[in-house]
């Protein structure tokens, strides 16, 4: 139980500086759904470390908002005798304080950690929103890690697929037609996309913390502290004027004299608008890079292919290893537990060419475990693994040609009915999905319902997105595509990555997701579908057979094809056996 320690030196930071209160972000300057160490505020504040979140800490209350994938887990990790939880999106932040606080209320936030549109929405508030001068955490955080230092390396044009200097040519045409002057680039998997280079700031997410100007000729100032770039070749690092990382706002606010700049509105910190409002003008939009990023070019989607013919083979390994060892362990009375499976699953993706780190950190959860969806196992939580109940695993590798993401869930002798149940329906979700023929443009709120009605069928749901995209060797979250109930008004087209991933989840008993990575590829004139990137078998030995159709039937029998044909030659030789078993035809 995390003490309460961090709280009181907040509080007393807060007194000696004349502030009733302080809004503290999980977020970095770059809006990170990852961070590093040094920026993992939030989580020593409140003891909570999933990857969204924030917390209002006044003088005699602390709030802690999260979606819906963190609620069970907040209420584990956190000291809630001293923190409320509440609903990130449900009751946001703002609702709260509009029913709650007194006009004129002091709350401090650090302008480089809040987004533009969140102040907005935090400024309709009767709170006096004080942006701080400098940070409390400074201070009060007396063991705080350094800032993150890591080498920025090249990515090849070869992997790419496309230079540099083509990409920001594109991206000035698009300055150029709005009449933009400047775009403020502030997200770390922007810049590693324009400028062709991926970071180790990180650990899982190889993008490079710093910040970059893209002028309307296509030069480019880039802000970032030099040490990192010891690495690059001389070519790269002279193709950009180079800044340190610190001077991006002042350099902001000198350059907007008279200019119009292109920043973008869901990300970008406030501290921008304020270096450059009133002297400069700013164009509020998407950056367009975000889009240019997400619609793969050729030579990133034969990567993406190959990647993943890798990853399934380390899957199918690892599955097979798995599927020996857990009775044989459970009869020995030395069960497999969650993290050395996780250390063993590793080492087989170590063994693939090209596999540099994993794209995320494992979720290894076993019976209840996997009821908190972003579930990490740790010493103390750790849990046998055996017969009777689920095996959830969602896990992914960055490798040199691309980037993966798969999740299965997994069952020795039987579960209970309404278990068995409950992972059919989720199966039967992803597969109406997965099978779908859309028009070219859907949006993803409109696929969303897909993959929840056999769900819903039963009166059940999950509280997370069904689908993400995902970048070429960079974020596992990538922007802006959703398969989601919340609108997302991005067309989805042929050459996009996605995730689909329906679950379910019962607290203190049983979570069950089924992921697939795809892409997005034309089926007719003006239609799209489906097409599998990830390769490995799904169990079916929990499935109630009798409840699919034909049509699931022969999808999934057609997929097993594809995986056994596409991974007996990749495979350990004592994996192929289990392979053979687990891709068996259902109709015969």
């Amino acid at each position: 139980m995390h003490t309460t320690s961090p709280l009181a030196a907040l509080r007393q930071w807060l007194d000696a500086h004349h502030l009733d209160g302080m809004i503290v972000p999980r977020a970095d300057a770059w809006q990170s759904e990852y961070c590093a160490p040094y920026d993992e505020k939030l989580a020593w504040l409140t003891g909570f470390d999933g990857s969204a979140g924030l917390a209002l800490v006044l003088k005699d209350k602390a709030l802690l908002f999260v979606d819906g994938r963190y609620q069970v887990q907040a209420r584990v990790q956190v000291n809630m005798d001293e923190i409320a939880i509440h609903h990130l999106h449900n009751e946001p932040l703002a609702e709260w304080l509009a029913k709650n606080v007194e006009a004129g209320t002091r709350i401090g936030f650090e302008a480089l950690l809040m987004t533009n549109a969140d102040f907005m929405q935090l400024s309709a508030t009767p709170c006096e929103l004080v942006p701080l001068d400098r940070s409390p955490f400074d201070t009060i955080w007396s063991d705080r890690p350094a800032p993150p230092a890591g080498l920025i390396r090249e990515m090849p044009v070869e992997i790419s697929g496309e230079s540099s200097t083509d990409k920001r040519r594109r991206v000035a045409a698009v300055l150029a037609e709005k009449n933009a002057d400047v775009l403020a680039v502030t997200l770390p998997d922007n810049i590693a996309w324009l400028l062709n280079v991926r970071g180790s700031d990180i650990p899982t997410s190889p993008v490079p913390l710093s910040f970059a100007l893209l002028k309307r000729d296509g030069s480019v100032e880039w802000f970032v502290n030099d040490s990192k770039l010891v690495e690059l070749p001389d070519a790269v690092r002279n193709a950009f004027t180079l800044a340190p990382q610190e001077a991006f706002i002042a350099r902001c606010k000198a350059l907007s004299q008279g200019k119009r700049v292109l920043v973008d509105a869901d990300s970008a910190p406030v501290a921008l608008r304020f270096a450059i409002e009133p002297q400069g003008e700013i164009v509020w939009q998407t950056d367009p890079i975000t889009l240019m990023k997400a619609n793969k070019n050729s030579v990133e989607l034969a990567g993406y292919r190959e990647c993943h013919h890798q990853d399934g083979a380390a899957w199918v390994n690892f599955l097979a290893w798995l599927s020996r060892e857990v009775p044989l362990r459970e009869a020995a009375g030395n069960p497999l537990m969650e993290l050395e499976v996780q250390a063993k699953q590793l080492a087989f993706r170590e063994q693939q060419p090209g596999f540099i780190e994993p794209s995320f950190e494992t979720i290894s959860a076993s019976s209840s475990n996997a009821a908190m969806c972003h579930y990490h196992s740790s010493e103390a939580s750790n849990k046998p693994i055996g017969h009777d109940h689920f095996y959830l695993n969602d896990s992914g590798g960055q490798y040199h040609n691309g980037t993966t993401d798969a999740t299965r869930t997994l069952a020795w002798g039987k579960v209970d009915a309404q278990q068995r149940l409950h992972y059919t329906a989720v199966l039967r979700g992803f597969l109406s999905l997965i099978t779908l023929q859309f028009p070219s443009g859907t949006q993803g709120h409109q696929l969303d319902a897909f993959a929840r009605r056999p769900l819903w069928e039963m009166g059940l749901d999950y509280d997370h997105g069904t689908g993400h995209g995902v970048g070429h060797q960079l974020l596992i979250h990538e922007n802006p595509h959703r398969i989601a109930k919340k609108v997302n008004p991005w067309p989805l087209v042929a050459g996009n990555i996605m995730t689909i991933e329906p679950g379910y989840y019962l607290g203190d008993s049983h979570g069950i997701r089924i992921e697939n990575q795809v892409e997005i590829v034309e089926s007719r004139p003006g239609f799209c579908t489906f097409a599998s990137l990830t390769l490995i078998p799904i169990d079916l030995s929990q499935v109630e057979l009798h409840l699919l159709n034909e049509q699931e039937k022969q999808w999934l029998d057609a997929y097993h094809q594809q995986v056994r044909e596409a991974l007996s030659p990749r495979v350990n030789s004592d994996a192929r056996q289990w392979l053979e078993e687990a891709t068996a035809p259902i109709c015969v």
